[in-house]
């Protein structure tokens, strides 16, 4: 026999040894035990467990065969685990996609009925902090009880959550954890540091203001106990904490970002918006404090384009009724930056968004892609390292916005004129915003891991 036709026939034998293993391997099908409960645990339970904004648990065999359905519809869709930006654009920390493989998995596991496996061979459930994302924080603090009255409006609340301290000190991350997930839609909030020896009782004060009732930010503050017992004004650190729906608060390298606390303090919740309710309903938040064992060495610094922020939108921000309309804004660096975190926000209307840097050489450096815009899920997304845009590039922001009765979030029905009202952060208004955290530029930054380990 040729060595050809040996050669022939050895393929053709271990071809068959392979199809059969396939073959073999398609016929094991899935169990809860052995394949669909390492995928709940890892992308679905953070969420859905006591105390966390999933409205509902998924960290027993019960608890998912009971909602398989709903499972395998939202994972078909991508709709769930929740990651609006595009892996395939650019990569970040915590990102939550199933791959295909394992959207077939559920899809089969579903279609036999929901096998559980040999009970034994369920993993065990992560120990996951309580009332957290972090882990366990070293000082929690109540924000003070609020009643909504159903009345389907928004309200924006000026709130100031006092804490004192063993002694100064330095943090590394705040965490706000909303109480009512309903009605709780965002927080952007600085901290209040009264100087030593000014401030005799950091409780006193209503600690609650609504601002439309307020005719100065100055009254604001007396009414809520914000000012120093002599009336001058404490230190304000912002944009410390912030909360909006799908974020986890930002922990960073040792060294990187952290700030310093003095013994009194408080957390002024600039606006704390609470989205309409036709129920009456209360609100328990509260705010975790972890500290930093060292103090920052990198403090982080922060700049906004779009609305409110250091550029123009192009056309301005009006959208007429009827059509999808595209608005882009524009920033070109003075100097070299190392991004880290990128928040890109938009309401009801959006519906795509991108945002890239143009170097002078005229390169393309990705920042982000979110292809199907979702109001409800608006994430921080840290780089897996520090992103560099060299002095000169421009920072482009797109923004896509459907004011047509085909988009199902329209809340104009039929379709209106909208805006951004001037910086209105009412739901029914709109916005076109891009966050960026960033540090001035160092040698070798690229090359740093942003994971905390």
């Amino acid at each position: 026999m040729s060595l050809n036709k040996k050669t022939l026939k050895l393929s053709v034998f271990f071809g068959i040894i392979l199809l059969a293993a396939a073959c073999q391997f398609q016929k094991q099908d899935p169990t809860y035990a052995g394949d669909i409960a390492p995928i709940i645990y890892r992308s679905c339970t953070p969420c859905h467990r006591p105390g966390q904004i999933g409205h509902f648990n998924l960290i027993s065999y019960a608890d998912v065969k009971a909602s398989s359905e709903k499972i395998l519809y939202t994972v078909k869709n991508r709709l769930m685990p929740p990651w609006p930006a595009d892996p395939n654009y650019t990569h970040f920390i915590g990102e939550q996609v199933l791959t295909d493989e394992e959207i077939n998995l559920i899809e089969t596991w579903v279609k036999l009925n929901c096998p559980m496996g040999e009970a034994a061979r369920i993993p065990k459930v992560p120990e996951f902090p309580m009332r957290s994302f972090l882990g366990n924080p070293d000082l929690s603090i109540p924000v003070k009880p609020i009643f909504l009255k159903g009345d389907y409006a928004d309200r924006f609340l000026l709130i100031k959550v006092p804490y004192e301290l063993p002694a100064d000190t330095f943090l590394r991350a705040v965490e706000f954890v909303p109480g009512n997930t309903k009605v709780v839609h965002h927080v952007n909030g600085d901290m209040v540091r009264f100087d030593a020896g000014k401030k005799k009782n950091v409780y006193d004060g209503a600690l609650v203001t609504d601002m439309v009732l307020d005719s100065t930010i100055g009254q604001a503050y007396k009414n809520i106990g914000v000012l120093h017992d002599d009336g001058s004004f404490p230190t304000l650190v912002k944009s410390i904490v912030n909360y909006l729906p799908g974020v986890i608060a930002q922990q960073y390298p040792d060294g990187i970002g952290g700030w310093r606390a003095n013994q009194k303090n408080a957390f002024l919740l600039a606006d704390l918006h609470y989205g309409p309710s036709v129920d009456d309903v209360w609100d328990s938040s509260f705010i975790n404090i972890f500290y930093a064992k060292t103090p920052p060495k990198r403090p982080l610094q922060e700049f906004q384009m779009g609305t409110l922020g250091i550029s123009p939108i192009v056309p301005p921000l009006v959208i007429p009724p009827g059509k999808v309309s595209t608005y882009t804004t524009r920033y070109t660096l003075p100097k070299s930056i190392s991004i880290l975190t990128i928040n890109p926000h938009m309401h009801l209307l959006g519906k795509s968004f991108k945002a890239y840097a143009l170097t002078p050489e005229n390169d393309t450096i990705r920042l982000i892609h979110i292809p199907r815009w979702d109001f409800n899920w608006q994430n921080f997304y840290t780089f897996q390292k520090m992103i560099k845009i060299p002095a000169g590039s421009t920072i482009v922001v797109e923004g896509v916005f459907d004011n047509t009765e085909n988009n199902p979030f329209n809340p104009n029905h039929p379709p209106k004129e909208v805006r951004d009202n001037n910086g209105s952060m009412r739901t029914t208004d709109e916005m076109f915003q891009f966050i960026v955290t960033y540090l001035p530029y160092e040698e070798g930054d690229e090359m740093i891991s942003l994971e905390r380990k």
